[in-house]
């Protein structure tokens, strides 16, 4: 089912999908392939949207740098110096997060007017984009699929094709609170991950993969999520062809947990210090999977290359339930 959410200054439609199942109520926007809600009841029932969002679509365009429950490329997270080589040209993007590429640039896929088509308990989302889009090369062709499962688990499923050697990296930045209000630092957290990268002063990975053991970031066993994070952890299982589960936040006062399943190699844990505006600091906790930060300058690194012929592929699974 979709509706009109609003209009752009161009006089562009944006529509809202509603996806409903199993107890789970997903909207999803045109404008972004923002998730803007998930609904998922308690312990007693009691139903709560547990990602932040805004109502109507001025929030949005009038809060773009936190990048609320967007559907984040052609490069999510870093690149440094906002440049990276590929057979033997250097390409230059723009400086969004200076002197660093963010999230795909300044216009990035989060603020993109998707094309939906309803799929099956989902939708599909796609767009074309253009050769040298903010500085990236290759016409890239990229779908995003929406659905939810017979449990009510969001599925988000990722492809994408090239004309041209490019570099993919595609995420969802969304800031996922179970309590469905107030602060969720302190909301008990586990991931399968025994290394993270270290970063630097421009939060850009050093290249070194460092043992978790005896630091803030061990969180093998599932323990209350702190703040102060924006760093990528590097998942155990490595990049697989299917979802394996490898987090699940927990809610204790709500009984709410979200387990994350995907077939990437890492993930983003960002406990949202930099929020302003209607959130705070610690009002969400972002779990973004995804290929390394910086990736397309550290060969040592899982690859985000994609050349003509082959297939992008990447999905997570976010299951929600009570305990």
């Amino acid at each position: 089912m979709s509706e009109l959410f609003g209009t752009l200054s161009d006089g562009t439609e944006v529509h809202r999908w509603t996806l409903e199942r199993a107890g789970t109520r997903v909207r999803v926007l045109s404008y972004g392939g923002i998730v803007q809600s998930v609904e998922v009841p308690d312990r007693t029932g009691r139903t709560a949207d547990v990602v932040l969002g805004f109502a109507g679509l001025d929030g949005y365009l009038e809060n773009p740098g936190p990048y609320f429950g967007a559907l984040v490329g052609r490069y999510a997270n870093r690149i440094a110096g906002a440049r990276f080589p590929l057979d033997g040209v250097t390409y230059a993007l723009e400086p969004n997060n200076a002197p660093n590429s963010l999230h795909g640039g300044a216009h990035g896929f989060d603020k993109r007017v998707w094309e939906v088509t309803a799929v099956e308990h989902g939708v599909r989302l796609s767009r074309v984009s253009p050769h040298g889009e903010e500085g990236f090369p290759g016409r890239l062709t990229v779908t995003a699929t929406y659905v939810l499962d017979q449990a009510g688990a969001l599925h988000i499923s990722y492809e994408a094709v090239t004309d041209a050697p490019t570099v993919v990296n595609l995420t969802n930045h969304s800031y996922f609170n179970l309590a469905g209000s107030g602060n969720a630092v302190g909301q008990e957290l586990r991931i399968a991950a025994s290394r993270y990268t270290p970063v630097d002063g421009d939060l850009i990975p050093t290249g070194v993969l460092e043992d978790v053991d005896g630091s803030r970031f061990d969180f093998r066993t599932a323990r209350k999520v702190g703040s102060g994070y924006d760093h990528n952890l590097v998942l155990d299982k490595g990049v697989t062809a299917a979802p394996v589960e490898i987090a699940e936040l927990h809610d204790p006062a709500s009984g709410r947990t979200l387990t994350v399943a995907t077939t990437e190699p890492g993930i983003q844990l960002y406990t949202a210090e930099h929020l302003t505006g209607p959130f705070a600091p610690g009002d969400g906790v972002a779990l973004e999977t995804q290929h390394f930060p910086d990736s397309p300058n550290r060969p040592e690194f899982p690859r985000t290359r994609l050349d003509p012929g082959a297939v992008y592929r990447s999905e997570t699974v976010y299951g929600f339930g009570v305990r």
